[in-house]
C-alpha cells in the first residue's frame, strides 16, 4: 500500500474511532443522572442568583460554552476563569450566586485554591469531575460525576471525550431548567432576536415591505408606461389599482413576456388588459414566515401587501433571504 492510501486509511480509521469513543462516553452519561443531578437542578431552579462557572485549560473553554447555553435559555450565568479568580476576579461572585467548578481530575491546583475561598463566601459549590474521590468532588455541595473511560486521542491525553461529556452535561442541566421554567419558542426568540428562529417568531411583513419601492399603475395605464414603472421599481411586479387605491390586479414580468409572445401591442393595451385579477396577497401585519410559506406554496417570489384592503407595497423573496429566514 502506497503512502497516500496509508494516510487515507489512517485518517478514516482515527476519525471513526474518535466518534465512536465520544458517542460511547455520551451514552454512559445517561447512567449517572441520579438524585444528585436532580437536586442540583432543583437548587438552581429555586435560586434567584446567577450560576458562576469556572475552570482551567480546556475546562475553561467548556465553561464559556455552558454559560452561553444557559444565558440563551433563561438561566443567568457568568464565566470566571479559575486562575484569574484567585487573583481578584472572585469578587464577581455575589451572595446569591452558585458556583460550578469544572475539572476532569478534580485536583487542579487553581481549583484547590479556589474552593476554600468560595466556601468562605458561603456560596453553594457544584462540580463536574471524572474523579469521584478528588478534592473537588469531596468538597462540593453537589458533585456530578462525569465518567470518561478514555480520551479519544491515540495517546489518551488530550481532552476530547471528556470535554464533549462536560458540554453535554451542561446541556442536560440547561434543558432541565428550561423544562422546569416552561421556556417557550417565544421566550427563546427574546434571547435570539438576530437569529433565524427569533426572526421567524417576531418579524412581520410590515417590518420589511416599507424598505421596497411601491410599484403601482392604474387600470387604464398604457402598457408602455406600465413597463417603465416595473423597470424603475425593480421588483418584477406592479400592482394595478383603481381610483380609490383598491387593488384590482397584478402584472408580473411573466405576464408581459406572455403578452409579447402573443404579439400584443404595448402602445394600445392597458394594464387592465393583461393583469391577473384577485392576486395572492398578504396582510401587512402577518408574520414574515407566513409570507415565505405562501411564496413556497404558490411558487412565486413576491406578494402584494394589503393593510385593511388598501394596497401598501410589495414583499419580495429577497427580503426574506436577507433576513436569514431561508
Amino acid at each position: 500500500m502506497d503512502k497516500q492510501n496509508k494516510d487515507k486509511t489512517l485518517i478514516t480509521t482515527t476519525a471513526i474511532k474518535t466518534l465512536k469513543i465520544e458517542a460511547e462516553t455520551l451514552l454512559n452519561l445517561a447512567n449517572v443522572i441520579d438524585d444528585t443531578f436532580v437536586n442540583c437542578v432543583e437548587h438552581l431552579f429555586s435560586k434567584n442568583g446567577r450560576l458562576v462557572i469556572t475552570g482551567i485549560g480546556k475546562s475553561a473553554i467548556v465553561a464559556q460554552k455552558i454559560v452561553a447555553t444557559l444565558n440563551s435559555t433563561g438561566t443567568p450565568s457568568i464565566y470566571m476563569h479559575a486562575a484569574d479568580a484567585i487573583h481578584g476576579d472572585i469578587g464577581v461572585i455575589q451572595p446569591t450566586d452558585s458556583v460550578l467548578c469544572i475539572s476532569k481530575s478534580g485536583e487542579t491546583p487553581e481549583i484547590k485554591v479556589l474552593i476554600p475561598l468560595i466556601k468562605n463566601l458561603g456560596n453553594t459549590i457544584l462540580a463536574f469531575t471524572s474523579n469521584e474521590k478528588s478534592y473537588l468532588a469531596k468538597r462540593a455541595d453537589f458533585s456530578i460525576y462525569i465518567p470518561v473511560a478514555k480520551e479519544a486521542d491515540p495517546n489518551n491525553l488530550a481532552p476530547t471525550a471528556s470535554s464533549v461529556a462536560q458540554i453535554a452535561m451542561g446541556d442536560a442541566i440547561a434543558t432541565s431548567l428550561l423544562s422546569l421554567r416552561g421556556f417557550t419558542p417565544s421566550d427563546f426568540a427574546q434571547f435570539h432576536p438576530g437569529g433565524a428562529l427569533g426572526k421567524a417568531l417576531y418579524l412581520r411583513v410590515d417590518d420589511l415591505y416599507p424598505n421596497n419601492a411601491k410599484p403601482q399603475v392604474y387600470m387604464d395605464t398604457l402598457l408602455k408606461d406600465t413597463i417603465v414603472e416595473m423597470t424603475s421599481k425593480r421588483l418584477g411586479v406592479t400592482a394595478v389599482i383603481d381610483k380609490v387605491n383598491h387593488l384590482a390586479g397584478i402584472i408580473t414580468d411573466g405576464d408581459l413576456r406572455r403578452m409579447l409572445e402573443k404579439g400584443g401591442d404595448i402602445n394600445n393595451h392597458t394594464a387592465q388588459d393583461i393583469m391577473t385579477p384577485q392576486p395572492i396577497t398578504i396582510d401587512a401585519h402577518a408574520m414574515a414566515v407566513d409570507a415565505l410559506q405562501m411564496m413556497r406554496t404558490n411558487n412565486i417570489t413576491q406578494l402584494i401587501v394589503l393593510d385593511q384592503e388598501i394596497y401598501v407595497g410589495v414583499i419580495h423573496l429577497h427580503d426574506l433571504i436577507r433576513e436569514g429566514l431561508i
